[in-house]
């Protein structure tokens, strides 16, 4: 399933590549891959945190409300810590090409996985797709950098299209699942057309590899072969350790589900600072290159108080929608995992409306720190809406108007293009050359980190007022969104070549 070495497989494609819609053929391979993996994970999210939750005889795990929502994020938090591996793997091992190929594999067996309907494999599937994901998610993202030059104009549209068909993944996947989840059992949910589907992606991505930058046989910074068989060595071992003592702390009581919660907490906090010593200490990062690194924690800063937000509309809003809003509409009952459809819908509408505008204004544009800026603060906002409907309605028996949840999903889903987008493809271009991939999976780490705070914070679901939980993570989202946009003069001075 490999190319062959080719020695123009790294070379960005000409510039008059306008095949796909005005951008480059390998835009519609990649976009079509994330559609099918989207689908498949944020189409599990938006039942995760409901199995969690729902009770054993109607085939749930039990949790209360704000453990299941804190496992939830804790399962995200993971999924973005593996990332950091997987973009290590295709600069130092596998390349671009192969680390998305296998990572796409272990989703798909992941998925399959879960189709059994027992708590153990359950765990399984987690596990895989976790692996897949952090293969797949960051290399993905660098390969669509790889086909443009750093001084094309449409390379932020690039990013808006291929955000697009991520979200259209993200608008099917909860309609199928939440379905599925309600009417025929949550591991049908899980597994059912999600593996399917992922196997689906993978073969259009073969098919499609020839229009692919990125795509070499070898890692384009690989380990020279007595340094590649320590590390084969110290990750086979690393694993096989970890799964062991992991095992032996569980069987003997240490390592409660909260204690595995609190630890991913930890990590996801370690990991991004350790991250970014290594790559300001790193002789292979030049003095120019780390000089953009620097507004680059800035950026991570605002991709974190942005997705503590946006990750939340899989966990405390699915839990919100479920007991406190409505699910009929015009006499039509739907599953309130339905929720979550309307978020993608609304970024699969409002990525190519922002992706036409970027292009219509080309050099005369916001600058990329103002963007992620405007975003942070769209998402405090779709979270303080919320405290005008839940105000005065903390029981049950109230039931909120579809249109609240809807509306606070239309400010969150601008402000995610907005960011995403952004973010992404600012960091193709911050990303110093020895850490192409891992650069990305930094930004994947703001992620990580994001659902590790969620992890601790959403324990409060629940136990204080539903006006005082949403307004003061809105009020905090908000606060640092103005902090990103003070800082834009600073930052357009340090962020060349990005504007």
């Amino acid at each position: 399933m490999d190319e062959p070495a080719d020695p123009e497989a790294d070379r960005p494609p000409p510039q008059d590549d306008h095949a796909f819609l005005g951008h480059p053929r390998g835009l519609a391979t990649l976009s079509g891959l994330e559609v099918w993996e989207r689908f498949s994970f944020l189409g599990m999210q938006a039942i995760l945190v409901l199995y969690f939750a729902d009770t054993v005889a109607d085939g749930g795990l039990g949790m209360d409300p704000g453990t299941a929502a804190s496992v939830s994020a804790a399962y995200g938090t993971m999924v973005y810590l593996v990332s950091v591996a997987g973009g290590w793997l295709a600069d130092r091992i596998l390349g671009s090409y192969r680390a998305v190929l296998w990572g796409g594999i272990l989703i798909a067996c992941g998925h399959y996985a879960m189709a059994v309907p027992t708590a153990t494999m359950t765990w399984v599937g987690l596990g895989l797709i976790s692996a897949g994901t952090g293969l797949l998610k960051p290399n993905v993202a660098t390969m669509v950098g790889k086909l443009y030059r750093t001084d094309d104009d449409r390379r932020d549209a690039g990013f808006a299209l291929y955000y697009m068909a991520i979200n259209i993944g993200a608008f099917a996947g909860p309609l199928v699942t939440g379905w599925l989840g309600e009417h025929e059992g949550w591991h049908w949910g899980f597994s059912a057309a999600a593996a399917v589907g992922m196997t689906a992606g993978l073969i259009q991505y073969v098919l499609g590899r020839r229009h692919l930058a990125g795509r070499k046989h070898s890692a384009e910074y690989a380990l020279a072969p007595d340094a590649l068989r320590r590390a084969v060595w110290w990750i086979v071992g690393g694993a096989l350790a970890f799964a062991a003592l992991a095992t032996a702390l569980a069987l003997v009581g240490w390592l409660t589900m909260g204690r595995f919660v609190d630890l991913l907490t930890l990590v996801s906090v370690i990991a991004p600072i350790a991250y970014f010593v290594v790559m300001f200490r790193s002789p292979r990062v030049t003095r120019e290159e780390r000089g953009r690194l620097r507004p680059y924690v800035v950026l991570f800063l605002a991709s974190v108080a942005f997705n503590f937000i946006l990750f939340q509309a899989y966990s405390t809003m699915m839990l919100l929608a479920s007991t406190n809003a409505e699910s009929t509409i015009l006499g039509f009952d739907f599953p309130s995992s339905w929720y979550a459809s309307a978020l993608g819908a609304f970024e699969v509408a409002l990525a190519p409306v922002v992706a036409a505008l970027w292009a219509r204004m080309g050099h005369r544009q916001p600058h990329a720190s103002n963007k992620i800026a405007i975003g942070v603060i769209l998402g405090g906002l779709s979270f303080l809406l919320m405290v005008i409907p839940t105000s005065g309605h903390d029981g049950d028996a109230y039931k909120m108007a579809a249109w609240w949840i809807v509306g606070s999903y239309l400010l969150l889903g601008l402000g995610d293009v907005l960011l995403e987008t952004s973010g992404m493809s600012a960091t193709s271009k911050l990303a110093p050359r020895a850490f192409g991939s891992q650069t990305m999976a930094l930004w994947f780490l703001s992620l990580a980190l994001a659902n590790g705070i969620q992890a601790q914070v959403v324990k409060l679901y629940g136990q204080v007022s539903n006006p005082v939980y949403f307004g003061l993570n809105g009020a905090v989202a908000v606060a640092a969104g103005v902090v990103v946009m003070a800082m834009a003069p600073w930052l357009r001075r340090t962020m060349h070549p990005v504007h």
